[in-house]
């Protein structure tokens, strides 16, 4: 599959991209994802970071810009997820994971593509920088 990452605040840091498939109540926990994928944001071009699912099935994803590069999740790092669910403060303040449905794609024999859409912490809510 290729996830196509948009919507970089800037071209600095790395990027990192973690598959999880299984029972959907393991999304998003760094203890089960099939793959985790970490890379320098590429200074100019489409981002498009290519992973091997392990069969075809039903999966997630999701990524982290670590714009500052120092390898821990603070608040200058943008994230999104696949299907791009809309996330709240008050979702990362509870923890609150996305709903299955939202995120979840089908790999089937072939090539899949995965659009996301990273997002920023601005005022009080999540949302996209300018274009790349």
């Amino acid at each position: 599959m290729a996830v196509r990452i948009t919507g970089f605040r800037s071209r600095a840091g790395q990027v990192r991209v973690r598959l999880f498939g299984g029972s959907p109540s393991t999304y998003f926990d760094k203890r089960q994802a099939l793959v985790r994928i970490e890379r320098p944001v590429p200074n100019t071009g489409t981002v498009t970071i290519c992973i091997v699912a392990p069969k075809p099935g039903i999966y997630a994803v999701d990524v982290r810009h670590d714009e500052n590069g120092n390898g821990k999740t603070d608040r200058s790092d943008g994230g999104g997820a696949s299907g791009n669910p809309r996330i709240s403060l008050m979702d990362m303040l509870f923890s609150r994971k996305p709903k299955p449905g939202a995120v979840q794609f089908t790999v089937r024999t072939g090539q899949t593509v995965v659009p996301v859409t990273v997002m920023y912490l601005s005022g009080g809510s999540f949302r996209p920088a300018a274009a790349d």
